[in-house]
């Protein structure tokens, strides 16, 4: 008798579905949500320091869209238009976990470390996962 590998994927481990809703999104939808939310904030940043480039100032618009949006609606604008969000772990909202995450994150390091749930460091340190919403 041969004993089957059992089938793996990502956020199995933590109870999610392999596709579909509440399934883990891949680096490619997180990559290109995070890519639409540096442009959204330079964006916004340079309606402020016109004629001037915003310089810093589109990082911290970027920081304080990022955190406020993950806190409130649990997912960036990008996030939202590419379908995916932010799931706490082990509680109902990420809430004031958005401050580290996004700390991390700017970091650039840590989501670009991954477990085998496509978790980066900001994850699994804040108890969250990115998963699809449709």
């Amino acid at each position: 008798m041969s004993a089957e590998a059992e089938p793996s994927w990502p956020g199995r481990r933590l109870g999610l579905p392999e596709t579909g809703v509440t399934s883990v999104a891949g680096m490619g939808s997180k990559v290109g949500a995070f890519l639409i939310d540096i442009v959204l904030a330079g964006g916004i940043a340079l309606l402020f320091t016109r004629p001037e480039l915003p310089r810093n100032w589109s990082l911290i618009t970027w920081a304080v869209m990022t955190v406020i949006t993950v806190a409130v609606l649990g997912y960036t604008p990008g996030q939202g238009l590419l379908g995916i969000r932010v799931a706490p772990l082990g509680r109902t909202y990420v809430g004031l976990w958005a401050i580290p995450r996004t700390a991390l994150i700017f970091l650039v390091v840590p989501p670009l470390v991954t477990d085998p749930d496509g978790r980066g460091w900001h994850d699994r340190l804040c108890r969250t996962v990115v998963v699809r919403m449709r």
